[in-house]
């Protein structure tokens, strides 16, 4: 049986990196047997500590665990691609960044900073374990407005959460990319001096 984490076609790394940022990708099978909101609270606090301009930390998470009171609102926000995989998730989480400081004042690094505390929420799922999928496929007004999300926050991306599913339980499409992607070559994305003509 074919694993979500079973890498046939293991990544290669081009310079010296640490092997979590490798072995880290978006799988879609996904489960929510054994997954807890402790295990949740785990991922956040990763998240916790990520750095942010004048520590302002802007990111903001919603969720809803996999069978309360809240699964059906988080669930009706999702594209119906992303329904047909994430409904065996063992949470969804919708991200938000919050665009002004303590004192009312524009953060410009408000998603810049959330971003990286999702990357520090992905790695600690990957460490132990876990799948966190992120998602753009979703009904970001809907969300804003079922959700009481206030003006001054920007509505940034869902979340899926959860244990390793098996790969045949996904819809036959979905079974044949249930692999990690490739990525550019740095050369293609770092410049030294100004950006390339």
């Amino acid at each position: 049986m074919t694993k979500p984490y079973d890498l046939k076609n293991e990544r290669k790394s081009e310079h010296d990196v640490d092997e979590i940022f490798i072995k880290r990708w978006s799988p879609r099978a996904i489960g929510k047997k054994d997954f807890t909101e402790d295990d949740l609270a785990s991922l956040f606090e990763a998240a916790r500590w990520t750095p942010s301009s004048f520590n302002v930390q802007p990111w903001r998470f919603l969720y809803a665990m996999n069978g309360d009171e809240n699964w059906s609102t988080f669930f009706g926000l999702l594209g119906e691609f992303n329904q047909m995989w994430a409904k065996d998730a063992g949470a969804l989480i919708v991200v938000l960044s919050k665009k002004t400081n303590d004192e009312g004042k524009p953060n410009v690094t408000s998603s810049f900073d959330t971003g990286s505390a999702w990357m520090s929420f992905a790695l600690q799922a990957r460490m132990k374990n876990f799948i966190a999928h992120g998602m753009a496929g979703f009904d970001y007004e809907k969300a804003r407005k079922i959700l009481n999300v206030q003006d001054d926050y920007n509505v940034e991306a869902m979340l899926a959460i959860g244990t390793q599913g098996d790969v045949e339980d996904l819809h036959e499409r979905m079974q044949k990319s249930e692999k990690p992607n490739e990525r550019k070559h740095v050369k293609e994305f770092a410049f030294r001096g100004g950006f390339p003509n």
